[in-house]
């Protein structure tokens, strides 16, 4: 009777969760799963950009901030369809919420996210004044499948509304050349790290 108990409460609390995610609105900052049933190599977590945007094989820039986790999953599902012989069966789920905003009275520090093929993405926040080497020392390294030549600085200037790019070739920081591209980072600078193309 115990073991019965058990699991219905379980099933219950999986409902409320399964409830609660379907009404949740998802914002900039928040980190979301995504499975692909069909394709285990999609499977990853990624961080909603601060244009409210992700980047995902196949589907490119999928804009999910306002929306819920259903209508995401859709929008992902529709993006990637064309590379399936039949639909694929997408399961998105929210795993991180965006962190609380920093008090106006911490100025030592700024937000930054690291989002792609980084072995630690989300935001973090780091010193005022550090670099971006700095902070790649920071983000736990790169995968494997990173396209460490082409790493991308993605800055939002917040008067004009205007995004910036800046490509560095990390590989090339490394061995200590171009070092005055070592750009020092500012508040909500997103580092970007793409995946490695096929004979990259």
């Amino acid at each position: 009777m115990k073991y019965i108990l058990l699991v219905l409460w379980s099933l219950l609390l999986t409902a409320t969760s399964v409830t609660a995610q379907s009404n949740y609105r998802i914002k900039p900052g928040d980190t979301i799963t995504v499975e692909v049933l069909e394709d285990a190599s999609l499977n990853r977590s990624i961080l909603v950009l601060p244009d409210g945007s992700i980047s995902f094989p196949f589907a490119g820039s999928v804009p999910v901030s306002g929306r819920t986790v259903p209508e995401v999953q859709q929008a992902i599902t529709s993006g990637i369809a064309g590379n399936f012989a039949a639909a694929p069966t997408v399961f998105v789920s929210v795993s991180a919420v965006r962190p609380a905003a920093p008090s106006s009275s911490s100025t030592a520090s700024i937000s930054v996210y690291f989002v792609g093929e980084v072995n630690d993405p989300g935001l973090r926040p780091l010193t005022r004044g550090t670099t971006f080497l700095q902070a790649v020392a920071q983000s736990g390294g790169f995968t494997r499948f990173a396209a460490t030549k082409r790493v991308q600085l993605r800055r939002l200037d917040r008067t004009t509304g205007q995004q910036s790019i800046f490509t560095m070739n990390f590989k090339a920081l490394g061995d200590g050349e171009a070092l005055s591209n070592d750009i020092t980072l500012m508040e909500g600078d997103v580092i970007l790290v793409p995946e490695r193309r096929l004979f990259e």
